[in-house]
């Protein structure tokens, strides 16, 4: 057993979400056992931008579900979508 990084898509509410403070929520939302790793903007289309996070989680079954739930509560989280797991570097 490992770890995997995991590349989260989070889209805010609305255009107006400060990703800045967003991502301090999920941040503070990671359940036991996920690390955050890394995060960028990632423009989607008409001054909307998605919010990408790498999150360090265990590699067992349901490894990602945890955490896709715990940041689907925070507040200004529209929809959360892993896009790619894969080993760390």
């Amino acid at each position: 057993m490992g770890d995997v990084a995991a590349t989260i898509k989070i889209m805010p509410v609305d255009v107006d979400t400060d990703l800045t403070a967003l991502k301090e929520r999920l941040i503070a939302a990671l359940p036991e056992g996920a690390t955050f790793g890394t995060s960028k903007e990632e423009p989607i289309a008409f001054g909307l931008n998605a919010l990408m996070m790498v999150v360090m989680v265990g590699d067992l079954e349901g490894g990602t579900e945890q955490v896709e739930e715990a940041f689907a509560k925070v507040e200004g989280v529209e929809s959360v979508m892993v896009t790619e797991v894969g080993r760390p570097l």
